[in-house]
């Protein structure tokens, strides 16, 4: 995987199970970067984005430009779909634009059109 260069599918279960059992411990960024790691191993754990998906809604407020861009990048790059977690993000993109940097834009509007 990535830059290590070893399959750690194990690692990545492992991770996945006890991520569910924390979930309530994860912040905006915490979950941004877990999805992140999930998709650019190629490890699309369903039930973890369901989790983190529905974490993520209860936190939206607490997510700042790059968690935003990276949520959705992730969930786009890992083919899991959540209607209602791209709305909340749009929304509250929206509520926020003045922080997005260029990066932050191209990963959103990216993950909306894929």
């Amino acid at each position: 995987f990535a830059t290590a260069g070893v399959a750690a599918r194990t690692l990545f279960e492992a991770i996945a199970s006890e991520g569910l059992r924390q979930m309530n411990e994860f912040n905006s960024q915490d979950m941004a970067n877990t999805v992140w790691a999930f998709a650019t191993a190629g490890v699309a754990d369903r039930t973890l984005f369901e989790a983190i998906a529905a974490e993520g809604l209860r936190q939206m407020n607490e997510f700042n430009s790059q968690d935003m861009a990276n949520t959705v990048w992730a969930f786009a790059t890992a083919g899991v779909a959540d209607r209602t977690l791209f709305e909340a993000i749009a929304a509250e993109g929206l509520r926020q634009m003045n922080e997005f940097n260029s990066q932050d834009m191209a990963n959103t509007v990216w993950a909306f059109a894929t």
